[in-house]
């Protein structure tokens, strides 16, 4: 389990995210596997999520996940009683108490934001596709939609696959130079291969939207010794499927 300092501090929320130790499940997905739609057994899935949801005190009923797709959508969240199986995007945000949002991460970069003042909360599943679409922005500017001002935001990046594990193609890179030059910065060449640097762009557009209280938890997932599930590491080992990470946050 992992914490950001700027948000451990917030007597008003708990939030945490979690690696693969503490779990049920066996194999390639040993053990807090948290990826309902991996292979995994689903009674073991369950008892995983069951088991993180009991880490920050409430409930597996109050907890929302989505089914991700890597988009720049986003739902707003009134209460627990959604229909859980119909959503659908890469953001939740919620301004409810007692309501666990999450979201699942194998690689890519979970984002959870609290505005301290008005009371709201965000968790962001962005892999380069979803960061790349926006999906930071929209729900920075839904934030702002709802009564939010930049400087009561904090920010905390979570754990996802480092630089020097991203390598990218050209054309990869080329997707980034056509929305903004300044995007060179988060690409590095090291022996004519090239990387990309997830979190450090995630930063910058959070930077850019006024969002000064940032925290990044620099822990790599695609290294083993960190025991985090990696999606890209798994295919480097030829396995047929891994498993997801779960980050939590909620409102007391």
């Amino acid at each position: 389990m992992f914490y950001s300092k700027k948000l451990k501090q917030e007597k008003d929320i708990k939030h945490c995210f979690f690696n693969r130790a503490g779990g049920r499940s066996k194999g390639i997905y040993k053990s807090l596997n948290c990826g309902r739609g991996s292979q995994d057994k689903k009674k073991n899935v369950k008892k995983n999520i069951i088991i993180a949801c009991k880490k920050i005190s409430q409930s597996y009923k109050k907890l929302i996940l989505l089914n991700q797709i890597h988009s720049n959508k986003f739902l707003f969240i009134k209460n627990y009683k959604v229909n859980k199986k119909k959503l659908i995007g890469d953001a939740l945000i919620t301004n409810q108490k007692k309501i666990i949002i999450g979201i699942l991460t194998a690689d890519c970069l979970p984002i959870l934001i609290f505005d301290k003042k008005i009371k709201i909360i965000s968790a962001i599943h962005a892999g380069w596709k979803g960061a790349h679409r926006g999906i930071i922005q929209k729900v920075i500017n839904e934030f702002k939609r709802k009564g939010s001002e930049s400087k009561n935001l904090i920010a905390a990046i979570g754990p996802c696959i480092s630089q020097k594990n991203y390598e990218v193609k050209n054309d990869f890179k080329s997707k980034f130079l056509k929305q903004s030059a300044k995007n060179k910065f988060f690409f590095k060449k090291v022996h004519n291969k090239t990387y990309f640097s997830l979190n450090k762009y995630a930063k910058s557009q959070l930077r850019s939207l006024g969002v000064k209280k940032i925290d990044i938890i620099d822990k790599d997932t695609y290294n083993q010794k960190n025991n985090f599930f990696s999606a890209r590491r798994s295919i480097h080992k030829k396995q047929d499927d891994y498993g997801r990470n779960i980050s939590l946050i909620m409102i007391k």
